[in-house]
């Protein structure tokens, strides 16, 4: 039933958590029905919960931590949008066929930690907020006028080199790229060809016409495989790359009416895959015409040979970004199609992992298929959200595109204090910058971003490739988050506020504690053991002048464990 693979469970009495001592077993996952279906059970989740489960009754209360981690359990948390959408239709286990990522990638995708996303294209002209999405409000003029910007556009200010040198200085281990956003301009030398478009201004109002471009930066007078510049320095850099790519394109009429698309069909419901329990076709009506400010144009259901040339097209590209720039290491897909074409688009996804087996896929529009959750302009209130692999996004200004007002960025300490949140919580943080329609970032979301990445040189051994601690143990507060690392040998304990002349601990005894340093500090802290409020780390007296600490924020310190 399992494949060949090694599995050592290597329990040190040290290494378990407070609650799991209690109960007598250290996992808490559940189990149902659909996890023994031929070879989808989950093959992590069930051999480290068996093992724990036979042990764990004999394990003694501690508070350090535990060196193993929780089983990886590939479903998406119940309350997320698009597992709401999409659960009537893709099934929750996948076919047997299908594997995910490795574990090699799973754990170099949980070293990570932080990352820089990407929004670079034809909106980023305009910059009329939130990427792509004004699109669906303009009116049919400004429509036709946008979808005509790419025979103009030449963005002289790009530098793939400059922008893969500014991750590395703010201490990004990844960035994300837009290749083609739902408007559905693709940003790098697509072969695709485009067969109908809509005609925004024709007599009478909108149609579908006929048409024959790739509608690519290879089509304006730039004429650079964007792509292919920044995935070539990334590389040469060790940065890890993540390919965005939307289910939707909304210039292409063969895509119509999937994800919002402009064009919507008689069918709309039933491709969309609306249930009557969900609401009345009259209220899912309304909520299109609110979506496209009551401008919602409807033409005649997509024909058999449209469908077949979206579902070509849109595999044709996922083959192309797949195939032509190397070791791609994430795959960010976005939106939806619908639960008539999921089998093709279920097909689609067994190839990208035939072409690319390593490639983390994120789970958007492909239900369970996916590698990894991305809950988007949020942070998650515990670690307990989802046992899939995550990945916070959110925007340093207020949409994910360039956003011209400085004032709107949020700053470094909602940068740090968000990575340091995240990370304790078993996650990676992602922000979120576009540059403007030459290529530039605004010089105020650089300066923000550099901020973090000065504040990494000094804490970022707290960061990267760290693990969360078991439980409820990775917070003490509202002020205290924790990280270790994977040999469970060290904790890092970040203060969001200074603590004053004393930082208290109360989840540690100074029993367990070998040595306590600072990160930035040269030295070690004394500590002892408060019997009323847990360990207690003397802050010394030279560091409650500002300018004398190693940081502005999120001041790490470094907990040894006695052997």
């Amino acid at each position: 039933m399992f494949p060949d693979r090694r599995v050592d469970f290597a329990f040190d009495p040290w290494e378990c958590s407070v609650d799991a001592a209690r109960t007598g077993s250290l996992f808490s996952a559940q189990w149902t029905e659909d996890d023994f279906k031929g070879e989808q059970v989950n093959r992590r989740g069930f051999l480290a919960t068996a093992g724990a489960a036979a042990l764990g009754a004999s394990l003694p209360v501690c508070e350090w931590g535990q060196a193993s981690e929780a089983p990886i359990n590939h479903r998406l948390p119940p309350t997320d949008t698009d597992y709401q959408r999409s659960k009537s239709y893709i099934e929750n286990v996948p076919v047997p066929q299908y594997h995910w990522a490795p574990d090699s990638a799973v754990e170099a995708f949980k070293d990570m930690k932080f990352g820089f996303r990407i929004h670079w294209g034809i909106y980023s002209i305009w910059h009329r907020g939130h990427e792509s999405w004004p699109f669906l409000t303009m009116s049919f003029e400004d429509r036709q006028k946008y979808n005509q910007l790419y025979r103009t556009w030449n963005p002289a200010g790009f530098d793939a080199d400059r922008w893969m040198n500014l991750c590395q200085e703010c201490g990004f281990k990844m960035f994300a790229f837009t290749t083609k956003h739902h408007e559905g301009f693709s940003m790098f030398d697509t072969r695709t060809r485009v067969r109908n478009r809509a005609n925004w201004m024709a007599a009478g109002g909108p149609r579908i016409e006929n048409c024959d471009l790739a509608y690519s930066i290879m089509e304006t007078p730039f004429r650079r495989d964007v792509v292919g510049e920044l995935t070539t320095a990334a590389h040469k850099r060790g940065i890890k790359i993540d390919l965005y790519f939307s289910h939707p394109d909304w210039y292409d009429a063969d895509f119509r009416p999937y994800g919002w698309h402009p064009l919507q069909v008689p069918s709309s419901p039933k491709l969309w895959g609306w249930q009557p329990g969900q609401e009345s076709k009259e209220e899912f009506w309304d909520r299109l015409k609110k979506r496209f400010a009551n401008r919602l144009v409807m033409v005649p259901d997509p024909t058999p040979d449209e469908v077949k040339r979206m579902v070509e097209r849109h595999r044709t590209q996922l083959t192309e970004l797949m195939t032509r720039y190397g070791k791609i290491d994430m795959l960010g897909l976005d939106i939806f199609w619908g639960p008539t074409v999921w089998p093709e688009l279920r097909e689609t996804i067994l190839k990208v992992r035939q072409l690319q087996p390593e490639v983390m896929i994120r789970a958007r529009g492909i239900g369970n298929y996916g590698d990894y959750y991305t809950p988007e302009d949020f942070v998650p209130t515990t670690k307990a959200t989802t046992e899939m692999p995550w990945f916070v996004i959110d925007a340093l200004g207020r949409p994910f595109s360039y956003d011209p007002e400085g004032t709107d960025y949020k700053g470094a300490k909602w940068i740090i204090d968000n990575l340091v949140d995240v990370t304790a919580k078993g996650g990676n943080f992602m922000v979120g910058a576009g540059p403007d329609g030459q290529g530039n970032f605004h010089p105020t979301a650089v300066s923000q971003m550099k901020e973090a990445g000065q504040w990494l040189q000094v804490n970022g051994e707290g960061i990267y490739a760290t693990r969360p601690r078991p439980g409820s143990l990775w917070t003490d507060g509202k002020d205290l988050r924790f990280t270790r690392t994977k040999d469970n040998n060290t904790i890092y304990c970040f203060s969001l506020q200074w603590p004053g002349d004393k930082l208290m601990v109360p989840t540690l005894q100074s029993g367990e504690v070998k040595s306590v340093e600072m990160l930035g500090y040269q030295g070690k802290l004394k500590f002892n053991w408060d019997a009323t409020r847990g360990l207690a780390i003397a802050i010394p007296e030279a560091l409650q002048q500002e300018s004398n600490r190693p940081a502005k924020y999120a001041w790490g310190f470094k907990l040894s464990r006695l052997s």
